[in-house]
């Protein structure tokens, strides 16, 4: 599990966005390029060629649900 001061230092590495963390991954609330970083025994994957971009409705929800602007 992330710690939540891991989790406070952490930025997207394209954007530098923060993130959330939603289940097993972070993702980024930036909204151009909504990434989602997967976690790996405990340790973020922070590689953008290893990133995966979501749907703007799932990064949408993604964001709803962690109390995020969408906008």
């Amino acid at each position: 599990m992330i710690s939540k001061d891991l989790l406070e230092i952490l930025c997207c590495p394209e954007t530098k966005a923060d993130l959330v963390l939603d289940g097993n991954t972070l993702v980024s609330v930036d909204k151009k390029t909504r990434r989602r970083y997967r976690i790996e025994e405990d340790i973020p994957i922070m590689l953008i060629e290893e990133s995966e971009q979501l749907s703007l409705e799932e990064w949408g929800r993604i964001m709803k649900e962690h109390g995020k602007p969408t906008d």
